[in-house]
C-alpha cells in the first residue's frame, strides 16, 4: 500500500541543504528589507509560523510564495533564481511532491480515506508504525525523514485557520487497530481532539453501508487561492494530479454524496467517542 509522502520506488530522502539555503536567501532579503516575520507573512499572505519553517529550511517554498516574496522583497530575481534549484522536498514521494505544494495554501481541502488514517490526522507513534512496516523495509533515516516531513504537513492543520478541513473516514481503518489497541487509542483520541478545531469537519462512514459513491477508492480535492479546483488520487506506487476539470467535477458530485452517506458530524463523533470506549 502506498501512504502519503511514504519513501518508495522514485520517493527516496534528499538532502535539504538547498532548502535551508533558499530560507537563508528569504531571511536575509527579509530582514535588509526591515520586516519582521509577522510584517512579512501578512504581506505575502502567509502565517509567521510558516514563514519561519521556509526560512529555517523545514518547508518546501510554494510558487505562489516565491512570486509574492518576490513583490515584496524588491522584484530582485533572486528568489526565483534560488527556488529553482532547490532539491526534492525530504521525506515525501516522488509522485506526492506537486500536490503537497498545492496543499500549502489551498483554501479548502478535502479528503476521503478508506485504507488508512489521513497523513493530516496520524499520530506520530501511527505513522511511525506505517513506515516500520513497510515493504521493503526502510532504514532509521529514511522512516525519520518521513515523520518530519508528515510533521511538517500536518502543522497546515492549526497554521491556516481560513481553509476548510474535510475528512471522510472509513469506520474499518480504525477498527482494524493497526498498530494495535494502545496506539488506535491514541489516534482515536487524536482525531476527536482535530475534530474540534473550527475549520475541521471529520464524518465517519459506517462500515455497514448499502450505497456508496466511494468504491473507486481514496481521492483528495483542493480549491486554490485562485479558486481552481485539483484532485489527487494514489495508489500503489504512484500517485496522479488531476487537472481537468471533468474529472474533477466528477470526483467533487461523488465527494458530495459521500457526505450525505456518511454519518453526519456529530452522530460520527459519537460513534468515534463509542469505538474509544471499547477498546
Amino acid at each position: 500500500m502506498a501512504v502519503e509522502g511514504a519513501v518508495g520506488t522514485g520517493g527516496e530522502p534528499e538532502s535539504s541543504d538547498s532548502l535551508r539555503t533558499f530560507g537563508a536567501v528569504v531571511q536575509a532579503l527579509r530582514e535588509h528589507a526591515g520586516l519582521s516575520r509577522e510584517e512579512f507573512g501578512e504581506q505575502v499572505r502567509f502565517s509567521r509560523h510558516t514563514v519561519a519553517s521556509m526560512e529555517l529550511g523545514r518547508r518546501m517554498p510554494d510558487p505562489t510564495f516565491v512570486e509574492r516574496a518576490e513583490d515584496v522583497l524588491g522584484n530582485t530575481g533572486a528568489l526565483r533564481k534560488a527556488a529553482g534549484h532547490l532539491a526534492r522536498r525530504p521525506g515525501l514521494a516522488a509522485w506526492f511532491r506537486q500536490w503537497a505544494r498545492l496543499e500549502a495554501t489551498a483554501i479548502t481541502l478535502y479528503t476521503y480515506e478508506c485504507r488508512l488514517i489521513p497523513g493530516l490526522l496520524q499520530t506520530e507513534a501511527y505513522a511511525r508504525t506505517l513506515f516500520t512496516n513497510q515493504l521493503p523495509p526502510l532504514d532509521d533515516a529514511q522512516i525519520e525523514a518521513q515523520w518530519v516531513a508528515r510533521g511538517e504537513r500536518q502543522q497546515l492543520l492549526r497554521e491556516r485557520p481560513n481553509t476548510a478541513f474535510g475528512f471522510i473516514l472509513e469506520e474499518g481503518v480504525l477498527l482494524r487497530r493497526t498498530g494495535g489497541a494502545e496506539i488506535t487509542r491514541g489516534i482515536v483520541d487524536h482525531v476527536l481532539e482535530i475534530a474540534g478545531l473550527r475549520n475541521v469537519e471529520i464524518q465517519v462512514m459506517p462500515q455497514v453501508r448499502e450505497t456508496h459513491a466511494g468504491l473507486d477508492g481514496p481521492m483528495q480535492l483542493l480549491e486554490t487561492p485562485e479558486n481552481r479546483w485539483f484532485a489527487y488520487c494514489e495508489g500503489q506506487e504512484s500517485g496522479q494530479l488531476i487537472a481537468d476539470p471533468k474529472v474533477v467535477s466528477m470526483l467533487q458530485m461523488r465527494y458530495a454524496r459521500m457526505r450525505s452517506q456518511a454519518l453526519t458530524l456529530e452522530d460520527s463523533l459519537s460513534r468515534l467517542q463509542r469505538m474509544r470506549g471499547d477498546l
